[in-house]
């Protein structure tokens, strides 16, 4: 299987990869090795990545897993941990996990001693087809997600499908949310096939997203333009995932899952904003609840969702910017919403 080629970096897979990170290692010469796991990837997926590397780890870095420690705290901690191992300017810092790793992981990296290289590899679907692309590093700012981070390369990303088998199913599914909204933004046919299909842990198919999102990301590193049409669906999402995970009271969804119903809104939007047909709106919200539970919102939720679109990231001089669909394979940024629309959609997704 080919690799995929980034501007300043390549993603490989399966056995290219193995083969570029011991080479990759034997080249450079680092002073010091570091491999940053959580207590998942410490469990299930160091045993197998052992068996990859031909070199020695000289110390291994563990957080604990999961959005809500995906912080400056932890940062923090990894910052001082490598201080206190002697970490210098010719270090190493090796990313194994899933997007909440790698997102922090990377930026911890490109903050010590003002940027040391790291290699990100990603253990989660979610990870190999969306946060292993594009150099986003960061965390976030209390319940509001990646308001602190800088983009920055790794020196590759390597994809080992055989993490898959460790995930369980709804950590798989929330992946397979990203690669339906690849479809959406860039691919009908690649819609088609997932949506027909159902096999998402296919290679192929995890290659084909990457591939997607890297030709976005190659044409618009710094997201003046077209890279925004990566987030469509995440602006209602991230409000949807960053409400979930401050109000303990509500079930905390997983990043795809809340991306999933924001998909489902935003394809209503688009269909009020853009003239996307009422009959792909069907076909959006039918394609996401084959998969994804139905959230269920009170009119008290939908306010306190709404109010949290001030804090995305996308924004700019006070205006909440989407990204909508004008076809299913063909998106459109910077568009601005009417406030009554809110309702509408969300009376739609709940139907």
């Amino acid at each position: 299987m080919e690799s995929v080629k980034s501007q300043h970096y390549e993603v490989h897979i399966n056995e290219l990869a193995k083969a570029s990170l011991n080479q990759h290692i034997a080249k450079k010469g680092y002073s010091k090795i570091f491999l940053l796991v959580d207590e998942n990837t410490k469990a299930h997926c160091l045993p197998i990545f052992n068996k990859i590397i031909d070199f020695p780890i000289d110390s291994l870095l563990e957080i604990e897993s999961g959005e809500k420690n995906k912080h400056i705290h932890t940062c923090l901690q990894l910052w001082e941990d490598l201080s206190n191992l002697d970490g210098d300017r010719k270090s190493l810092l090796i990313n194994l996990g899933g997007g909440v790793l790698t997102d922090m992981g990377g930026f911890v990296a490109s903050t010590f001693k003002r940027g040391i290289d790291f290699i990100n590899i990603p253990t989660t679907l979610l990870s190999m087809v969306d946060a292993s692309i594009g150099g986003k590093t960061g965390v976030d700012l209390g319940s509001l997600k990646n308001q602190v981070g800088v983009i920055n390369q790794p020196q590759m990303v390597l994809i080992f499908p055989e993490f898959l088998k460790t995930l369980d199913p709804r950590q798989t599914k929330s992946g397979y949310a990203e690669m339906l909204k690849h479809g959406l933004i860039q691919d009908r046919d690649y819609w088609n096939v997932l949506v027909e299909k159902g096999n998402f842990t296919d290679p192929a198919c995890i290659q084909h997203s990457i591939a997607i999102k890297n030709e976005v990301v190659l044409q618009d590193p710094t997201e003046q333009g077209l890279r925004k049409i990566l987030n469509f669906g995440h602006t209602l999402g991230h409000a949807i995932e960053s409400y979930c995970l401050d109000n303990h009271d509500k079930k905390t969804l997983l990043h795809g899952e809340a991306i999933a119903a924001g998909m489902i809104l935003e394809g209503y939007l688009s269909h009020e904003m853009r003239g996307l047909s009422k009959l792909s709106v069907d076909e959006i919200k039918k394609g996401f609840s084959q998969h994804f539970d139905k959230v269920d919102f009170t009119a008290n939720d939908i306010d306190d969702i709404l109010q949290l679109l001030k804090y995305d990231k996308k924004n700019s001089h006070g205006n909440v910017n989407f990204v909508l669909l004008q076809e299913i394979g063909n998106a459109v940024t910077d568009i601005k919403i009417p406030e009554e629309l809110f309702q509408k959609a969300f009376a739609y997704y709940s139907e």
